[in-house]
């Protein structure tokens, strides 16, 4: 067997081995099983919110063992059919085999990131909100791109967007907005993107045509489903009212249909104007509230705070994510994972998978040494 075909080979059994630790593989195999019998119960649909909930826990956990399976499986096809060639001196079926053996580690690599993805709220939608640092015209500006660019991220994974609120900068821009970003893994995905984004630019705001620096901030945190019990203390909330801007019809400009909550305790403050509705902008808000708080604990949990945490820092130098130089010459690097992209128009048109593949994958790093390290 070539060098190369047993450097994949080990790279794939290193992942898998990866992927059976994480599922904890004979509980999981025990779990799936106690959860067929349960979703043959006749009686199951009676209650169809606890239905839902077993079935999608029943689909996601068939997906994961059937993958890794699977993808045990192919190796040992293609190892066998490499060996086969091999010993036959077919040099066009061993490079075949070692083809299928690339992408196989490919995937392997994939589904160990993926795997990543069953944080407790990680599945779940998520509220994304974008700030404007100091800077004016320049920042809010700035906050306006941020936005597109998760707009456009969002896009083309096929997820929904729903703009929930936005205020307008005094000349161009936005000094904030919060979107709904809906689909699967909508959380686990976008979360490593929370934290102060820095932008290197010749402004276009400037007669002079002087290099300018601006900072926005990115904060995300996930919606709030039934199954998940905030409690808010009515005596906590200051409830504000406000006329909803931009176009909207008579009825939206003309009547306080905006609402904007701030929780006392945290000092977190959520706003909607979606709806011309005031009572239906309200309860929009508080969903938006209690995903605030929920994610606020979320972090309490985490024995590490990094990026979650830095999204609540100043917006400002010391503190940024990742960094978008589009002057004196073209970069965009990532801060925490050295990840570089030379092309800012593809990133900025939504381009941000390998950023947040590489956030996740160390994580998949740090858990494959701690798991050596153990092992010796």
């Amino acid at each position: 067997m070539s060098a190369e075909t047993e450097a994949l080979s080990e790279q794939i059994k290193q992942s898998v081995a990866l992927l059976r630790r994480h599922l904890d593989w004979d509980v999981a195999k025990t779990r799936l099983a106690e959860l067929n019998h349960l979703s043959e119960d006749p009686d199951l649909w009676n209650n169809p919110d606890a239905a839902q909930k077993l079935m999608r826990e029943r689909t996601m956990l068939a997906n994961q063992i059937e993958g890794v399976e699977a993808l045990e499986a192919d190796v040992q096809d293609t190892l066998d059919l490499v060996e086969l060639a091999e010993m036959e001196n077919d040099d066009t079926v061993v490079q075949e085999g070692l083809a299928t053996l690339r992408s196989l580690a490919a995937q392997a690599q994939q589904r160990e990131t993926e795997s990543l993805l069953s944080g407790e709220a990680d599945s779940n939608d998520c509220y994304l909100e974008v700030n404007a640092g100091a800077g004016g015209t320049e920042a809010q500006d700035w906050a306006e791109m941020l936005l597109r660019m998760y707009t456009r991220w969002s896009e083309k994974h096929g997820y929904k967007v729903s703009l929930m609120e936005s205020s307008e900068g005094e000349q161009a821009g936005l000094k904030s907005a919060t979107i709904l970003v809906s689909g699967p893994n909508a959380y686990g995905w976008l979360k490593t993107e929370a934290g102060v984004h820095r932008l290197v630019r010749i402004s276009p705001f400037d007669s002079a045509a002087r290099r300018q620096t601006s900072f926005a901030s990115i904060y995300i945190s996930p919606v709030v489903d039934d199954s998940i019990e905030i409690e808010i203390i009515d005596s906590d909330l200051r409830v504000d009212t406000f006329r909803a801007s931009g176009a909207g019809g008579q009825h939206v400009n003309k009547t306080d249909s905006a609402i904007r909550i701030t929780h006392i305790p945290t000092g977190i403050v959520v706003a909607c104007q979606t709806d011309r509705s005031q009572h239906r902008n309200r309860a929009t808000a508080m969903e938006m509230l209690k995903a605030r708080l929920y994610e606020a604990e979320l972090q309490k949990r985490e024995a590490e705070a990094s990026a979650a945490e830095a999204a609540k820092t100043d917006i400002g130098w010391g503190h940024q994510i990742r960094s978008y130089v589009l002057a004196p010459y073209q970069l965009v690097k990532d801060l925490r994972t050295n990840i570089e992209k030379g092309n800012p128009d593809a990133v900025l048109d939504g381009d941000l998978d390998e950023f947040m593949a590489a956030s996740l994958a160390q994580r998949v790093s740090a858990t494959r040494s701690e798991a050596s390290a153990t092992a010796q």
